[in-house]
């Protein structure tokens, strides 16, 4: 007989949901989706490191349809169909397993609970201890002396008791409640208006669900007591649904169950193949003892400096260092308005210290001006190295709160950026847990939410400094790892020539910000608000009643049933679409309505998106907007905006330039605008090799008359309007991998020409086709495309089986290093004129926004034309000495009093 006395039943199919959603979506270097499977794998790796003793096996649904169908034909019906990227991880889910080499179980016709019962039944009879790994309520039926259920994911046992708190009886008389409960997810019918506290009620009054049924006419509340009654069968056959099977015929060899042990040899060629680096690192740690000291709080010097004394003894540490992670805790993540709390620095690994400014639980506080005084000296030494996870934030904090500017800086966000773009999430949690095998602790956990949360300067103090200090020792383990590994994926250049110089100037960017009109946005709001009220009315006068037009339901009904409106498209739950899609189709179709909720609806993205939120925005100390750049939003590198959003203004409409004119320029300045001029086409022309379109850059040709001229054979100068339209569709078109169907619909013609004009477009340029093809086959062989930069763009999804998903995915490969070049261009740009800024030249100049290819500053009337001069060939030079270009980098420049006049 079998020595080890204990088993742990892991609920498989519940977990692969359970890992689905507990992870991003993640893929491997085949561009097969494994977010689940690495959550999964985690999972398995913990419990067995968790626990070496015992037998463990891993159950399976192994199909939806079960003998509970035969019962009633409504069971799981209303489940929809699996996330069409989890669908191929079921299969590495199981090959995962595998490799783990540990025991796995499925059975035709029986759902992985069943299996569960049956097992733990039989295990329990022998009187072995039985660990169910789930979180699902419906196994808690099972609990008893010998079973217990174990949430990994919660870190929290079930046992009795637990189960008594979830349904208010003990697990024999589970199958009690969930029968007259019912469960909406399974579509198991119970008896509806009868929930979990009713029928537990009921059951601990009647002593069981048979007795309850037998003497349900003595229930005093009538409503109860008519449920129940009207509702007889559907509660047996639910008793049916619920009542797991334990009693399958199962073949066990007790000798062929797998123990709790990793075969290093079988599972890391499983990792390898799938990418998960982190987990291969964990599992091949051969000194395990190393680990355990890094997780092992007493090997972990996290302490409080609170006298003068100790401050000064770390400041020497960091001197003899040389470098030393830094982070801020305060009490806004708008660091243009917060105030610092206290400050965390790290030097060496598992040893952090925090230094408190204001904590209201606290004595031993430092004056901050003392602290300046000390700290200063460090931050502005150029021989000490200043490490931050998303440091350009701490960088502003102490800035703002009075310190001097730190520098030299390193970013352990951008370093995951720089190696991760497109495929991760470069949070610090999300990375310690990833690449350190570490939890960090929560902030919320501390701080509590709603009504209930405090500020951070009123958590207890030990709790307070183990948290800040966590974040500098976390950040400098991660700055060990990243700085070697951009190493080996030969991506430093990338890091040090354009990412990590921007960390300084965005910072500067953010808090120069950019003066807002706020009387004019209130005019603006107003006229807006006027323009609603006047499309509501029209729109009302067509459908003849009023209703509201926010809601997708209400509109889908007036739109389709009253005016009996073509039907588009429905909705996964069959309501009827009215996406921008839908509503553009009925108003090319000329349907009046279509086109007065499409101005509706843009006017109200207007007020909300842009005049509230500026408004709002506004700083009441420096009356500017201080928007947030992010440096890490973008996978092709772009910068973008939010807290206000200020890319996404629309250009074009006249209400778009509205907004606009409210961003101003101080008296006796002008906003100006430098704009690459047809940057992607440019680089589009290089990459592809396209002479003719190189030609016509170098000699200022008009491009969009150029390609209407060769793809229809007529002579430039006969270049009509709309056929210079169709051709500058087209050309932008093809960087974002315009299809026929596409083009077609954007030209209002038929999928025959628009599909000529394309095969025609190509004839005349076939350098596009040959580059698309290398796209393609270089991504499929890498997983990722690159810039001219050499910067990495992850590329997810590229061999869906979904036709759709798969195309997108393409159409991004053929865009990313065209777009990503650009993004680099201007980010050069940025770097090289913030090397120069401080000549005589600039002295009245400052870099107020970064919008796409267009950079937006604020300069003095009199070194206006002299700055103009030297930013734009700045801008124009940028990608020297990096990469050389045979077509010419074009700036446009524009000024004026806003920022819609300097377009």
């Amino acid at each position: 007989m079998e020595k080890t006395k204990n088993i742990s039943l892991i609920d498989g199919s519940g977990f692969i949901f359970r890992a689905y959603y507990a992870l991003p979506s993640l893929t491997n270097k085949k561009g097969v989706p494994v977010g689940a499977v690495l959550g999964f794998c985690n999972m398995l790796f913990k419990l067995i490191e968790k626990d070496k003793n015992g037998k463990i096996i891993v159950i399976f649904d192994s199909a939806r349809k079960t003998f509970r169908n035969s019962i009633y034909a409504g069971y799981k019906s209303n489940r929809g169909s699996p996330p069409e990227d989890l669908v191929p991880q079921f299969k590495l889910i199981r090959d995962a397993v595998d490799a783990f080499k540990i025991t796995r179980v499925e059975q035709e016709g029986f759902e992985a609970d069943d299996l569960i019962a049956t097992y733990a039944k039989i295990f329990a009879k022998k009187k072995w201890k039985v660990d169910i790994i789930s979180s699902d309520k419906d196994l808690m039926q099972l609990v008893n002396d010998y079973v217990c259920m174990v949430d990994p994911i919660k870190n929290k046992t079930i046992k009795k008791n637990e189960v008594f708190e979830k349904f208010g009886v003990y697990p024999d008389k589970v199958v009690d409640i969930q029968s007259l409960a019912g469960d909406s997810v399974d579509n198991v019918p119970g008896a509806p208006g009868i929930g979990v506290k009713t029928a537990a009620i009921l059951i601990n009054e009647f002593g069981s669900l048979e007795k309850l049924l037998e003497n349900y006419n003595k229930i005093t509340q009538n409503r109860r007591r008519e449920i129940i009654q009207a509702n007889l069968e559907n509660i047996k056959i639910s008793r049916k649904l619920v009542t797991l099977k334990d009693d399958i015929e199962v073949n066990i060899d007790y000798d062929k169950i797998s123990n709790k042990t990793v075969d290093e040899k079988n599972l890391i060629p499983f990792l390898e193949e799938n990418n998960f680096d982190s987990l291969k690192r964990r599992i091949q740690l051969k000194d395990r003892s190393q680990l355990n000291q890094i997780k092992n709080s007493k090997n972990i010097q996290y302490e409080l400096i609170e006298t003068e004394a100790e401050l000064d003894a770390l400041i020497l540490e960091c001197v003899q260092k040389g470098y030393f992670a830094i982070d801020t805790e305060t009490d806004s993540l708008n660091a243009s308005i917060a105030n610092i709390m206290g400050i965390s620095i790290s030097n060496s690994i598992g040893k952090a210290y925090y230094i408190t400014i204001k904590h209201s639980n606290y004595k031993a506080r430092f004056n901050r001006n003392l602290l300046i005084e000390k700290l200063n000296p460090i931050l502005i030494n150029k021989s000490i190295l200043k490490i931050g996870h998303n440091i350009k934030y701490d960088y502003q904090i102490l800035i703002n709160n009075g310190f001097l500017a730190m520098y030299p800086v390193e970013d352990t966000m951008l370093m995951s950026y720089t190696l991760n773009a497109g495929t991760h999430y470069h949070g610090l949690d999300f990375l310690s847990r990833e690449y350190l095998n570490l939890e960090k602790k929560k902030y919320k956990d501390m701080v509590g939410a709603g009504k209930k949360e405090i500020s951070f300067s009123e958590v207890d103090i030990k709790e307070a400094k183990d948290y800040a200090c966590e974040d500098a020792d976390y950040t400098l383990r991660l700055w060990e790892f990243f700085r070697k590994k951009l190493i080996t994926e030969k991506l430093v250049s990338v890091y040090q020539n354009i990412e990590r110089p921007l960390i300084r100037i965005v910072a500067e960017m953010e808090k120069n910000g950019i003066i807002i009109d706020k009387d004019k946005l209130n005019i603006l709001e107003s006229d807006f608000e006027r323009q609603l009220n006047e499309l509501k009315h029209k729109i009302f006068l067509i459908t003849e009643k009023e209703f509201n037009i926010n809601s997708t339901k209400q509109l889908g009904n007036i739109l389709f049933e009253e005016l009996k409106l073509k039907v588009a498209k429905k909705n996964k739950s069959g309501a009827y679409s009215t996406d921008a899609e839908v509503l553009e189709g009925l108003a090319l179709e000329g349907n009046e309505i279509a086109k007065l909720i499409i101005s509706w609806r843009e006017i109200s993205k207007l007020i909300s998106t842009y005049t509230n939120s500026l408004i709002y925005s506004i700083n009441p100390k420096t009356n500017r907007i201080h928007t947030t750049f992010q440096m890490t939003g973008a996978q092709t590198g772009r910068i973008s905006s939010s807290d206000p959003n200020v890319q996404n203004i629309p250009i074009k409409t006249d209400n778009g330039k509205k907004i606009r004119k409210s961003f101003i320029s101080l008296e006796n300045y002008k906003l100006v605008c430098f704009d690459y001029s047809q940057i992607e086409l440019r680089i589009l022309a290089e990459i592809a090799c396209i002479d003719k379109l190189k030609e016509a850059f170098k000699n200022n040709i008009d491009i969009h008359k150029l390609t209407a001229s060769q793809v229809l054979n007529v002579s430039i100068d006969k270049v009509t309007a709309d056929q210079r339209r169709n051709a500058k569709t087209i050309n932008f078109g093809i960087i974002y991998g315009l299809s026929a169907f596409g083009l077609a619909k954007q030209l209002g013609v038929s999928r025959t020409f628009a599909k000529e004009y394309i095969e025609s477009y190509f004839q005349q340029y076939p350098g596009i086709k040959e580059y698309m093809e290398e796209v393609k086959i270089f991504l499929e062989k890498n997983g990722y495309v690159e810039t001219l930069f050499g910067r990495r763009i992850n590329l997810k999804e590229y061999n869906s089986k979904n036709p759709m998903i798969r195309g997108y995915a393409l159409r991004q490969a053929i865009n990313a290093p065209i777009q990503g070049t650009a993004a680099d261009i201007i980010k050069r740009a940025m770097i090289k004129y913030f090397r120069r800024k401080d000549s005589s030249i600039f002295n009245s100049t400052k870099l107020l926004l970064q919008v796409h290819d267009e950079l937006v500053f604020e300069i003095g009337d009199k070194e206006l034309f002299g700055a103009i001069k030297s930013i734009k060939e700045i801008m124009i030079n940028a990608h020297l000495p990096f990469i050389k270009l045979e077509t010419p980098i074009s700036v446009s420049v524009g000024y004026g009093k806003n920022w819609e006049e300097a377009h």
